[in-house]
């Protein structure tokens, strides 16, 4: 039996790239395509990242993480792969490893336009292109956006950008997806993963990418400013609260960051410091002054009836 398959032609553009500083390791991608994220993207902390697409096989993805994993280079692992593949003319396939080894294929039946660019532990590639510009562009792209000290996430999502400047998939756009990793691997993959993000069906999904990028960029700060505020470092604490509240001004409209803000200034001893964001989010959001009690219970907030009344009246009367 076969153990390669092919799902039919996903057309797309992607790139698989590793921050060298960091040892972070990325793939992102976009297409006319619903949910391409689980099809294309594949990657493990510590291990490498894997792109398959056009006469996609999914199986690239955990084959080739399960023989880097092993110690294979990205290099061989592609190499080893593709040599078991009977019908790899449609395939196009990008790999890269926690040390660097990155490589690339396009198979010759590659819709037009198709191609892929490999430099320094970096990879881009793409099918279906209204032109072939697309993935010179993307490689364009990323190195500027290193060059320019922006974090691998920032040269992946320019990446993507500069491929639809090119006119991108000749059909459209309707999907995209990032996943970064880590440099070694915890087993956790809620820390080993710290980007995850999928836009499955969406009208502009590349703006959509980033939204959901800033989105956990503003989460990731305020857990930062939590771990800060239980090491005694408020004012660290308050500019990572800060930080987050500038990344996502549209969810603020639905108060739940500066409520958790509040919550967490609250328990971590700072009373007069909380209270005023409990207002805020009560301002944006009619339902935060009936969660409040129930978090005592859960040990969320103080036991404590005269502060809970002082807590409940500053959000009643912002």
């Amino acid at each position: 039996m076969n153990q390669f398959s092919s799902r039919g032609p996903v057309a797309t553009y992607s790139i698989v790239a590793r921050d060298e500083k960091t040892g972070e390791m990325g793939v992102a991608v976009q297409s006319h395509y619903f949910s391409v994220g689980p099809i294309v993207a594949w990657g493990e902390a510590g291990v490498g990242v894997v792109a398959t697409q056009s006469a996609v096989d999914p199986a690239y993805g955990p084959r080739g993480l399960e023989l880097m994993r092993d110690g294979t280079s990205a290099k061989a692992a592609l190499k080893q792969l593709l040599a078991q593949d009977p019908d790899i003319s449609g395939r196009q396939v990008a790999m890269l490893d926690a040390n660097g080894s990155v490589d690339a294929y396009t198979g010759p039946k590659s819709i037009y336009a198709a191609g892929h660019l490999v430099g320094d532990q970096v990879s881009v590639q793409a099918n279906l292109m209204e032109k072939e510009t697309v993935w010179p562009a993307m490689l364009e792209a990323y190195e500027r956006a290193k060059s320019a000290g922006d974090d691998l996430t920032e040269r992946l999502l320019a990446a993507l950008d500069a491929a639809e400047g090119e006119g991108g998939d000749i059909r459209g756009k309707q999907s995209a997806a990032i996943l970064v990793v880590a440099a070694e691997n915890s087993g956790q993959p809620w820390v080993d993963n710290p980007f995850d993000l999928r836009v499955e069906d969406h009208a502009n999904p590349l703006a959509e990418l980033r939204r959901l990028v800033t989105m956990r960029w503003a989460y990731n700060a305020l857990s930062e400013a939590g771990k800060r505020l239980a090491n005694k470092d408020l004012n660290g604490a308050k500019q990572g609260f800060s930080r987050a509240l500038d990344l996502a001004p549209d969810h603020v409209a639905h108060g739940e960051i500066p409520f958790w803000i509040g919550i967490t200034l609250i328990n971590g001893g700072q009373p007069d410091e909380g209270i005023p964001y409990l207002a805020r989010a009560q301002k944006q959001h009619s339902s935060w002054v009936d969660l409040l009690p129930r978090l005592v219970s859960s040990g969320r907030f103080p036991d404590d009836a005269a502060f809970m009344q002082r807590a409940v009246d500053a959000m009643k009367n912002p």
